[in-house]
């Protein structure tokens, strides 16, 4: 396209209308925002213009010499500061974000005279969104409480600085790879920070059902304590309490294959069918489960608040254990083999088992035959189940209590059916 507008024009005059173009829009833009007003702002549709071709004169002049190009840049930061200089003197609520697109304007021509048009575009483009959602983004700033802004910090803090300067290379004979630990310790954050964003946005709304779902994500194990509790308390929805369980443990069949297939897609291949079907039986029996009439039919409001999954000493805890498991189950494996693998996949049930899993995950096809670390992955998560299970026979009412072990043993003995064909 530009080279037929280059037929017509010259291509030093296509540069400059292209500048009066995109200056025009933010000119016009403040220009608007300037009628609105009732105090001074800074220019309009032919200042902006004005800054965006000074810019484009300047970038000429300076040929490959930068000097010229920063004193213009200097000269209109001085006149931007006289205005805002006068409207501090004249309002008491200035701003300064007329100023600052002056002096991107001003860039934005000397961006264009040395070819970078997609860049300059997509300055002008971002500059004008953040312009005219002025009164969203405001709105946003006060409904985002600061702690949640801390939070997404600490998730920059783990993916954008620790990451990128941990070693690459593997130490020590159980081959520990600090990068790739950390890689592990940010998929399974970075998946319960995704679930804690949605119950955050969607607290005291929805179903159980919807909670279920999103807690299962989360961590099943505490969405199961968490409804036992809630059980407890005389709500009488045996059914509905035991089946978001259910809906729950389906839900993290899922979780396991998404952590699963980021770091070894062989390994998924042999789990993909079993995780699907457990997970799409026990969704759904949960969710008919749910549905059948309770002694109450009250609606029953959501309480739960998620705990930030990302706080730093809980990552360097779940790194920590992660090391210690692999290096256990590299010994299980050398002195007990097979057999020692399994049993050590029935007592990780009975804790945290995404450390162990993710070991299995790492070492799967490597040191450990990829049948042995599947096979492993079923058991442990159908011990974990069955442990959720005594979890709400424990903690729930009576009724609750029968039904969600009752449906989540069912469970855990259906999570050991693939093992018949998988062990063939």
């Amino acid at each position: 396209m530009l080279q037929a507008i280059t037929h017509v024009l010259p291509v030093e005059g296509v540069k400059i209308l292209l500048v009066l173009f995109l200056s025009f829009l933010v000119g016009l833009e403040r220009e608007e925002q300037k009628l609105s007003g009732e105090h001074y702002a800074f220019g309009g549709v032919r200042t902006f213009p004005l800054i965006g071709m000074i810019g484009y004169a300047a970038a000429l002049l300076s040929g490959e010499h930068e000097v010229p190009l920063a004193l213009g840049f200097v000269v209109i930061g001085g006149f931007l500061w006289l205005s805002y200089r006068h409207k501090l003197a004249t309002s008491e609520t200035a701003g300064v974000t007329s100023e600052i697109s002056g002096l991107t304007t001003y860039l934005v021509g000397a961006l264009v005279y040395r070819g970078f048009f997609w860049i300059a575009t997509t300055l002008v483009v971002a500059s004008m969104f953040l312009l005219e959602l002025k009164a969203f983004l405001e709105g946003l700033s006060k409904r985002v409480p600061p702690e949640e802004i801390l939070t997404f910090t600490k998730f920059l803090l783990l993916s954008a600085v620790i990451l990128p300067v941990l070693p690459r290379r593997e130490f020590g004979p159980f081959h520990i790879n600090p990068f790739k630990t950390w890689v592990v310790v940010l998929a399974v954050s970075t998946i319960s920070y995704g679930s804690y964003v949605l119950q955050k946005l969607t607290k005291g709304r929805g179903s159980v059902f919807l909670a279920a779902i999103l807690g299962g994500a989360y961590s099943s194990t505490i969405t199961t304590v968490v409804l036992s509790k809630r059980a407890s308390q005389k709500e009488k929805r045996p059914h509905l309490f035991s089946g978001g369980m259910l809906i729950a443990s389906g839900v993290m069949y899922l979780r396991l294959a998404m952590l699963v297939g980021i770091f070894n897609q062989a390994l998924l291949l042999r789990l993909a069918p079993a995780f699907l079907a457990l997970a799409g039986s026990a969704i759904l029996a949960g969710w008919l489960w749910s549905r059948r009439p309770d002694p109450s039919s009250e609606k029953i409001q959501r309480e739960f608040v998620p705990k930030n999954p990302l706080e730093f000493r809980a990552a360097l805890l779940f790194a920590l254990l992660f090391v210690v498991i692999i290096v256990v189950t590299h010994l299980v494996l050398a002195h007990f083999g097979g057999g020692g693998i399994y049993a050590l996949a029935a007592l990780m049930g009975f804790s945290d088992v995404d450390p162990f899993i993710m070991a299995l995950t790492q070492s799967g096809g490597g040191s450990t035959p990829l049948v042995l670390a599947a096979t492993g992955i079923l058991i442990a998560a159908a011990s974990n189940n069955l442990i959720k299970g005594f979890y709400a026979y424990a903690l729930s009412d009576r009724r609750t209590g029968i039904q969600g072990l009752g449906l989540l043993s069912g469970l855990a003995a259906c999570g050991l059916l693939p093992l018949l064909w998988l062990l063939a």
